[in-house]
C-alpha cells in the first residue's frame, strides 16, 4: 500500500480557463531544436525558387484533387500523392487492414509499432503514395470520442513511444508520415465549430508532447492541423500552435497541412504557419493571396517559406524519383503477418473469473458464437480509417478454422454454431399480445384529419395495408405487462421512405439507432409493473399505395433469438462478439458510452443461460459495463483488430497466444466518474445550443467552447492523485492493466544514484520473473512522482516502460533510462520545462495502481 504522507499533493478543483490567444517568447527561452537539413536539398531549393513567379508559388500551396498536390513542371516538380490512413492505405485498390492505432498502443511495444510503420511504408510505396496521413495521436479525454480508435490513448509518454516507432518505420521506407490532428482534436461533435480551450501547461504536458517527440526524435515529414479551434482560433490559423510551438520551439522544418476542408481564411492561414491547404485551394489561392501580397497583408518571404517546406518534403522523400508502383509487390505476406502479430498482442484480457480461459479444445465439443460482431469481420472504425482489404477473418471464421485443425476426442467432435443473437422481429410481432387487439385508422391526409376508415387487428405483423401516398395511418391499443421489468417497443417501417412516430401514454418516444434497416427497438420510458396497462399509439406516414408496417412489445429479458437460446443452453462455452463497428464509431460524430441498442440485453440474457460465457468487445475504448459485468466470467477487449482479428481472437481464447495487451486508457465505472464529465461537452448558453451532428454544424454561430477544466489531471493522473473527488472514485480497470494466463513478479528496484543533478543520466534497474507455468509477456512500468511540489502535480506519471517476454520460471534484469523531462513540469512564467530541487519517488509495477516497488531520488 502507498503511504499518503509520502506525497502531499493536492489536485485543484474544476476550473475554467480564459481563452489563451498568444504566449510571448521571453528572454532566456531555450533555443529551438532544429531538425537536420540536407545542404544538397537546400541548394536545389535555392535554385528552384527564383524560377517561380509569385502566382506559381501560391499555386503550390494547395491541392489539385483529393489525394494530389499541385505540380510545377517548370522546375520539374510532380504532384505529391497522399493517402489515408493510420491503419491501412486508402488508395483505390485493396490493402492490408492493420489493427487500429489504439490497439497498437495496447501492445506497449515500440518495436512492433516500428514494424507496423515499415509495413505501411511498404504498402504506400507499392501504390505510389508519397505521404501517409498517419499516425493520429490526440489524447483521449472521454470514451465517446469518435476518433479515439485512431489515436493512442490517454498518456503522452506511451503515445509518443508508439508514435515515434510508427513514424520511423514509415519513413525508413522513403515515405513521409504525417502526425495528426494538431491539436486537441479529442472530440468529433461540431468539429468545425468547437473550441478546445486549455491553458498552456495542460497542452505542453498532455497534448503536445507526442507531436514534439515526432518532430524532435522521428523527424516527421508533415503535421496535419485539426478542424477545431484552440482557445478561440482555428488550428489552421493558430500562429502560436504552428509558428511559435512547432516551427520555433521544436524547430520543425517540414510541412504543416490542413485536414481536408479545414481552412477558413486564406490570409490568416498563410500568415499563421499553414503551408498546404488540402484537398483544394479554396482559400490559399492566387485570387486571395496575390492581392494580399500586393497590399502588404502577406509578405512574399512568408510565401517563400511555405514553398520551401513543400519542396523540401518532395526532395527529402524523393517523391519525384520513385520506382513505378509495379516494382514492389502490392500484397505483402509479411505485412499480413504483422497485422496478425499486432492483433494477437493488443488484445487485453480484463476479466478471467475462475480461470474460464483459456479454453481447452479437447473439452470444447460445441462452441456457440453469438452477437452482431461475430460475422462479418469488424476490422476498424468508420470514416477515413476504413480500409478495403483483400480478405478478412471474422471471429466466427477464426474460431471455426482453429477448431477444424485442433485435436478432438472421438466422442467430442468440434462444432461451431452461430447466431446473431437478436430476436427475429416477426417472432416479436406474432408474440405481442395487445389487450383487445389494435385499432387501425386510415386518414386521407398527412395530418391525421378527415374522414376515417377504421378496422380492428389482432397484431401488426407486417401484413399488407392498402393506403395512399397522401394519406396516413394510426394504430392504437393497450398493452398489459405480463411481468415486472423493462420493455421495448419494436417498430418496423414497411417501406424505406415511410416514417413513424410512437407514443406511450401520450408521451412521444425518440427513435434510437435502428438495429436493422427500418427496424427500431425503442425502450419504454419507465419499467412496467405486472398487470399495469399502457396506451400505445403509432402514427405512420406511408410512401406508397401499400405498406407493410410492424409493431410489437418485448421484455428486455426476452431479447434473444430462440435459436441463440438453444445454442447457449447446449454449448460447452459461448463467445459473444459485441461492441461498436464502422457504422456506430466513426469520425464526424461522437459515439455513445452505452453499447449499441440491444447488446446489453443480449449479453445479460446469454450469461444467465450459460455460465461459461466469454465476451469479446470491439471498440475504441471503454463502454458502460454495469448492465452485465458481474455476470460475465471472461472479458476481452479487442479494440479494432484489423483483417486478422478473428484468427487472433481464436489464438488467445485457446491459449496459443498468451494475452499480453495492456490498457492505454483508464476504464471508468461510470461516465460520471470521468474527470471530464462536467466539461467534455460545451454548456448551452441559452441562445445557440451546441450542435452535435458532425460536419453539418460547420459555420453555425459562435464557436462552442469546451473548457479543459480537468487541466493536467486527466485519466489515471486524476484517479491516483489524492483529493476529495477521487477518494471514492476509482476506475473499473486502471491504465496499464491487463491479465495474463501466467503470473509475474517484479523485484530488486535500484537507481544508479540516490542524489543527482536534473541533467545527470538516471537509470532504473529491476528484475522481472515469470512465476507461472507458461510463456508470456509483461510490461514493467516506471512512474515518477514529486514530494511536496511547488505547483499542483499528479501523484505520479508514466516515464518509462519495457515489455519483456519470458519463459516459465525465467527472469530478466532490465535497465530503463530517465532524463530531465522525466522530472519536469511546464512553467508558464518561465515559458520552459522546469525541475525544482526536490525528492522524487520512482515507482515500478505493471499498472498505474499496482506499483509494489519504489525508491527515492533527490534532485539538487
Amino acid at each position: 500500500m502507498f503511504r499518503e504522507n509520502r506525497m502531499n499533493v493536492q489536485r485543484p478543483g474544476f476550473r475554467f480557463f480564459l481563452p489563451l490567444i498568444f504566449f510571448p517568447i521571453v528572454a532566456g527561452t531555450t533555443l529551438p531544436a532544429q531538425q537536420t537539413l540536407d545542404p544538397a536539398i537546400e541548394h536545389r531549393i535555392d535554385e528552384m525558387l527564383p524560377k517561380l513567379t509569385l502566382e506559381q508559388k501560391i499555386e503550390l500551396l494547395g491541392g489539385v484533387s483529393t489525394w494530389y498536390t499541385h505540380p510545377e513542371p517548370s522546375i520539374g516538380i510532380q504532384s505529391i500523392r497522399l493517402s489515408d490512413g493510420p491503419a491501412g492505405l486508402r488508395s483505390g485498390i485493396p490493402a492490408i487492414a492493420y489493427p487500429a492505432p489504439i490497439a497498437l498502443a495496447a501492445t506497449w511495444d515500440p518495436a512492433l509499432a516500428e514494424e507496423m510503420g515499415s509495413a505501411l511504408g511498404h504498402d504506400a510505396r507499392a501504390r505510389g503514395v508519397d505521404v501517409l496521413l498517419g499516425p493520429g495521436v490526440d489524447i483521449a479525454r472521454a470514451p465517446m470520442g469518435g476518433r479515439n480508435f485512431e489515436y493512442m490513448g490517454e498518456d503522452p509518454w506511451l503515445a509518443s513511444r508508439i508514435a515515434v516507432g510508427y513514424i520511423n518505420g514509415v519513413q525508413a521506407q522513403g515515405v513521409s508520415a504525417t502526425i495528426k490532428h494538431y491539436a486537441l482534436n479529442d472530440q468529433e461533435y461540431n468539429r468545425h465549430n468547437s473550441s478546445s480551450d486549455a491553458d498552456e501547461r495542460t497542452m505542453r504536458e498532455l497534448d503536445l508532447p507526442v507531436f514534439e517527440a515526432a518532430v524532435k526524435e522521428a523527424s516527421v515529414g508533415a503535421i496535419m492541423d485539426s478542424y477545431n479551434l484552440i482557445n478561440g482560433i482555428h488550428a489552421t490559423q493558430n500562429g502560436w500552435l504552428n509558428n511559435t510551438v512547432a516551427k520555433h520551439d521544436w524547430g520543425f522544418n517540414g510541412v504543416i497541412m490542413s485536414d481536408w476542408t479545414s481552412v477558413y481564411d486564406g490570409v490568416a492561414a498563410v500568415n499563421n504557419g499553414l503551408d498546404l491547404e488540402m484537398p483544394f485551394p479554396r482559400f490559399m489561392n492566387p485570387e486571395t493571396l496575390l492581392p494580399a501580397v500586393k497590399d502588404g497583408r502577406v509578405s512574399e518571404a512568408t510565401i517563400d517559406d511555405h514553398v520551401r517546406r513543400i519542396l523540401r518534403l518532395i526532395l527529402r522523400f524523393n517523391a519525384n524519383g520513385r520506382p513505378p508502383a509495379d516494382a514492389i509487390s502490392v500484397f505483402s505476406e509479411p505485412s499480413d503477418q504483422t497485422a496478425l502479430a499486432i492483433a494477437r498482442r493488443s488484445i487485453v484480457l480484463l476479466k478471467n473469473e475462475n480461470h474460464a480461459l483459456p479454453l481447452d479444445p479437447l473439452h470444447t465439443c460445441t462452441l456457440a458464437v453469438l452477437g452482431p460482431n461475430a460475422s462479418p469481420a469488424v476490422m476498424g472504425g468508420g470514416g477515413s480509417a476504413i480500409v478495403t482489404t483483400y480478405h478478412s477473418v471474422s471471429i466466427l471464421e477464426g474460431l471455426a478454422a482453429f477448431l477444424s485443425q485442433a485435436p478432438a476426442q472421438p466422442n467430442c467432435p468440434h462444432a461451431v454454431l452461430y447466431d446473431s443473437g437478436l430476436p427475429d422481429r416477426y417472432e416479436v410481432f406474432r408474440a405481442s399480445k395487445f389487450d383487445h387487439g389494435l385499432t387501425q385508422q386510415s386518414f386521407p391526409t398527412r395530418d391525421f384529419t378527415g374522414p376515417v376508415q377504421q378496422i380492428m387487428r389482432t397484431t401488426l405483423n407486417e401484413d399488407r395495408v392498402v393506403t395512399s401516398r397522401t394519406g396516413s395511418l394510426r394504430f392504437t391499443g393497450q398493452f398489459t405487462a405480463p411481468a415486472d421489468g423493462i420493455y421495448y417497443a419494436v417498430v418496423h417501417d414497411g417501406r424505406p421512405a415511410d416514417r413513424h412516430t410512437l407514443y406511450i401514454d401520450g408521451e412521444r418516444l425518440a427513435d434510437p439507432t435502428p438495429v436493422d434497416v427500418g427496424t427500431w427497438y425503442i425502450p419504454l420510458p419507465q419499467p412496467l409493473v405486472k398487470g399495469h396497462a399502457v396506451e400505445i399509439r403509432l402514427d405512420y406516414l406511408p410512401n406508397d399505395a401499400e405498406v407493410f408496417p410492424g409493431l410489437g412489445i418485448i421484455a428486455a429479458d426476452d431479447i434473444l433469438s430462440s435459436r441463440a437460446r438453444r445454442l447457449a443452453r447446449t454449448a460447452d462455452a459461448v463467445v459473444i462478439a459485441a461492441g461498436f463497428d464502422k457504422a456506430t464509431e466513426h469520425e464526424g460524430a461522437d459515439r455513445t458510452f452505452a453499447l449499441p441498442p440491444l447488446q446489453n440485453e443480449l449479453i445479460r440474457n446469454v450469461a444467465a443461460i450459460n455460465p461459461r460465457t466469454i465476451l469479446a468487445l470491439t471498440g475504441g475504448g471503454n463502454v458502460d459495463m454495469n448492465p452485465w459485468i458481474d455476470r460475465v466470467p471472461a472479458l476481452l477487449h479487442l479494440w479494432y483488430p484489423g483483417e486478422q482479428g478473428g484468427a487472433a481472437v481464436a489464438d488467445v481464447l485457446f491459449g496459443v497466444q498468451n494475452p499480453e495487451g495492456k490498457l492505454p486508457v483508464s476504464f471508468e465505472k461510470r461516465w460520471e466518474d470521468n474527470p471530464t464529465f462536467h466539461s467534455y461537452y460545451p454548456q448551452p448558453d441559452g441562445a445557440t445550443p451546441p450542435c452535435f451532428s458532425g460536419d453539418s454544424c460547420r459555420g453555425r454561430g459562435a464557436p462552442a467552447q469546451i473548457h479543459y477544466s480537468e487541466g493536467i489531471f486527466l485519466g489515471y493522473r486524476y484517479y491516483v492523485t489524492p483529493s476529495v473527488d477521487t477518494a471514492a472514485t476509482q476506475p473499473r480497470f486502471p491504465f496499464g492493466f491487463g491479465l495474463s494466463y501466467t503470473t509475474f513478479a517484479l523485484s530488486d528496484l535500484k537507481l544508479n544514484r540516490a542524489t543527482a543533478h536534473p541533467n545527470d543520466p538516471i537509470t532504473v534497474t529491476l528484475t522481472i520473473r515469470n512465476t507461472g507455468k507458461i510463456a508470456g509477456a509483461d510490461v514493467a512500468q516506471i512512474y515518477v512522482g514529486e514530494h511536496d511540489p511547488n505547483v499542483p502535480r499528479p501523484r505520479y506519471e508514466l516515464k518509462a516502460f519495457q515489455k519483456v517476454q519470458l519463459a516459465p520460471g525465467e527472469s530478466r534484469t532490465i535497465t530503463l533510462p530517465l532524463n530531465r523531462r522525466s522530472f519536469a513540469y511546464w512553467s508558464d512564467p518561465d515559458h520552459d520545462w522546469k525541475v525544482d530541487p526536490a525528492t522524487f519517488t520512482i515507482y515500478a509495477g505493471d499498472s498505474s495502481v499496482d506499483l509494489p516497488l519504489h525508491a527515492d531520488l533527490s534532485l539538487r
